[in-house]
């Protein structure tokens, strides 16, 4: 398992979207880390060419991550008054057309079996038995991300080699299966706790880690590994757009929303969530789609008021510092942390 081959228990969550580079996967592979590149938003083609520039800046493992495919179009009814809000709400955002894709699957699944990276993962679902088994058989160890001991169990049937488990602290959308209205979301340490017991796989445990301490935590709590994000995202290397940079140094909180994708995910709360948070459907991607001009024209002008900010609930503790050093001192701090706590226990 290449979990325990680390030099250091620090994977790098993917970070769809804009923050996730090349540059940025290398150095925390490079770093002892495993650095991940985010498949999702991207053509099979611009995959291809960031997967080789990636190549070109580690010789390191590094994983690419793959947003599952839903179950087909939402239907029509389910978004279309909230097309019309947002229409009304202020005639000088641009909106897009609501749409459905499967975010080039089967074009990306081809492309990783031709040529696997260490790891391949899923979001938002579990592929079927034949995808992994084929992407195992190619080289790659398949990871899956699961919200609840049910999704665990169904992935671990599925043949996952190993499990992202997401607590309810973490940053951007929520990886369940399929979303629903009272979507049960569980904090990180009572999901180690009941997916330990649940499945005999490795667990990386991701959500509002943000320090070594917290490191430390999961690991004594069963993890095999921890995977940040919000962490990450203030780094040099990462893409983040200066106006999220800004937000994510604030102590604003976070909260759980669709406003801007119809599907639930974590960032710091501002106007477009207080507005239209309460009249958000769940209709994913067809609101992502719709909402992605708007977001564009205001991660170029700076408006952080119509930008999803995608943060963890410890947001605030993320340093400005060059990805390596930021694997470090998790490590320096990780290990001190654990070494204190066995001196206390003595």
């Amino acid at each position: 398992m290449l979990l325990d081959e680390l030099d250091v228990p620090v994977v790098l969550a993917p970070l769809a979207g804009g923050p996730s580079t090349p540059e940025l996967a290398a150095a925390v592979s490079n770093a002892g880390g495993l650095g991940f590149l985010a498949a999702g938003y991207l053509a099979a083609a611009d995959l291809e060419q960031r997967i080789a520039a990636l190549r070109e800046l580690t010789a390191k493992p590094f994983g690419v991550n793959v947003f599952a495919p839903g179950d087909g179009p939402s239907e029509r009814e389910a978004y279309a008054g909230y097309v019309e809000r947002l229409g009304d709400w202020d005639t000088e955002i641009e909106l897009g057309e609501p749409r459905y894709s499967d975010d080039g699957w089967e074009a990306k699944l081809e492309l990783l079996r031709a040529a696997p990276p260490a790891v391949v993962s899923f979001t938002f679902g579990c592929p079927e038995p034949p995808v992994i088994e084929s992407l195992r058989a190619a080289g790659a160890e398949v990871w899956v991300t699961v919200t609840s001991p049910a999704e665990a169990r169904q992935a671990h049937a599925a043949g996952a080699s190993g499990l992202v488990v997401q607590g309810a602290e973490a940053g951007g959308h929520r990886g369940s299966f399929r979303d629903e209205p009272d979507l049960p979301v569980y904090g990180l340490l009572p999901l180690l706790a009941l997916l330990q017991a649940a499945v005999p796989l490795p667990l990386v445990a991701t959500g509002g880690i943000a320090n070594g301490a917290a490191v430390a935590a999961v690991l004594c709590a069963g993890a095999s590994a921890a995977q940040l994000g919000s962490a990450f995202m203030l780094a040099a290397e990462a893409g983040t757009a200066p106006a999220h940079r800004e937000a994510l140094q604030t102590s604003e909180g976070t909260v759980l929303t669709r406003a801007f994708t119809g599907r639930l995910a974590r960032g710091v709360r501002n106007r477009f969530i207080t507005e239209h948070e309460a009249a958000a459907p769940i209709a994913y991607p067809e609101v992502h789609y719709l909402t992605a001009p708007m977001r564009r024209a205001a991660r170029e002008q700076g408006d952080a008021g119509l930008i999803n900010l995608w943060a963890g609930e410890a947001h605030e503790l993320a340093l400005k510092l060059p990805a390596a050093e930021i694997v470090a001192r998790l490590d320096a701090e990780a290990r001190t942390a654990i070494a204190m706590t066995y001196t206390r226990m003595r």
